[in-house]
Parts: C-alpha cells; sequence; structure tokens
C-alpha cells in the first residue's frame, strides 16, 4: 500500500504570530524574564550611576548569557548559573551594606534625593529578583531529570565561571574604590 506520509503543515501556513507564542512556552521562559529584568535594572543604574558604569555593564554579563543559555535550550547551565550568579550578588551585596543602606534611604526619604531613592528601590529591586532567580533555577533544577553525573560537571564548571567571574568584578571594585 502506497499511503502518503502524513507531516507536519508547512511553516507558511503557521500565522506568524503562533511562531513568536512558542517560544513563550519554552521550559525557562521565567528565568529567562527574571535575568531581562535585572538587566533592565542594571542598565537603569549605568544611568543613574555614571562613576559605576563599568560595574554594572559588567553585571550584565551573567544575566545575557542566561538568555542565551535559555533560547538555546540549554536550561541546565541557565539554572546552575542564574542560582549560583544570584545567590552570589546576594552575599556581596548584603556584605558590602548595599542593602541596608537602600533600606535605610527609603525609611528616610526626606533625607535623599530623587535620585538616591531611585537608586534604593533598584536596588531592592534587583535583590528581590536574585531571590527569586535562585528558587525558580532551583525549582526548575530538581524537575528536570538527568543523570547525576551530568549535574555534577554543570555545578562544577558553572561555580568555577561565577568565582572566576566574582574575582574579576571585586578586583575592579576594589581598585575604584580605592583610587577614589
Amino acid at each position: 500500500m502506497n499511503r502518503p506520509e502524513r507531516t507536519a503543515p508547512p511553516t507558511a501556513a503557521v500565522p506568524a504570530g503562533l511562531h513568536s507564542m512558542a517560544v513563550l512556552r519554552k521550559p525557562g521562559r521565567d528565568v529567562a524574564l527574571l535575568a531581562a529584568v535585572q538587566i533592565v535594572c542594571f542598565l537603569m543604574l549605568m544611568i543613574l550611576e555614571p562613576r559605576f558604569f563599568i560595574i554594572h555593564l559588567y553585571q550584565m554579563i551573567p544575566y545575557g548569557a542566561i538568555l542565551l543559555l535559555v533560547g538555546y535550550s540549554l536550561d541546565r547551565w541557565a539554572y546552575a548559573i542564574g542560582g549560583l550568579v544570584s545567590m552570589v550578588w546576594l552575599g556581596l551585596a548584603y556584605m558590602a551594606g548595599l542593602l541596608g543602606s537602600a533600606v535605610e534611604r527609603l525609611r528616610t526619604p526626606a533625607n535623599s534625593a530623587t535620585t538616591d531613592i531611585l537608586i534604593a528601590v533598584l536596588a531592592l529591586a534587583t535583590a528581590a529578583v536574585a531571590v527569586l532567580m535562585t528558587v525558580l533555577c532551583r525549582v526548575h533544577w530538581v524537575k528536570e531529570d538527568t543523570e547525576r553525573r551530568a549535574n555534577r560537571r554543570i555545578i562544577l564548571l558553572s561555580s568555577a565561571m561565577v568565582c572566576s567571574y566574582y574575582l574579576v568584578l571585586a578586583h575592579w571594585f576594589w581598585d575604584m574604590i580605592r583610587d577614589a
């Protein structure tokens, strides 16, 4: 019997709006959305704090990488890097007193300029996004089922990348503070 094989409809028959909708149904879209929000926050901080332009530009790199990783369906890598980058950033921001000073600025808005208040709001927003990203990356990591050996390799390599990234950031920041 010679039956014609069933194939998917040609892509030209599918409306253009449905192609973009398929991207929104990808597994890591929430992590990608949070990475995009972090990038926007750091862009706004670059404008508000021009003397830390390079630092904020550098802070966007891992979030851009997360967007690319999710876009190329390398979700496990995105979840590992996203969770680690966010946890370390939260730790460094807390140790440096950024979060405490942001809360203090918002408690006494009469003593602060509008720009300082906006910077404080953005600092707290990036902290909230970092907490949410850490939780979501962990949830997605647990949901996906892969072999243990591959998980260990991804975590070790991601940890090495995140550590080297933050060592460079800390070195630049320390040089900026020392020179000021």
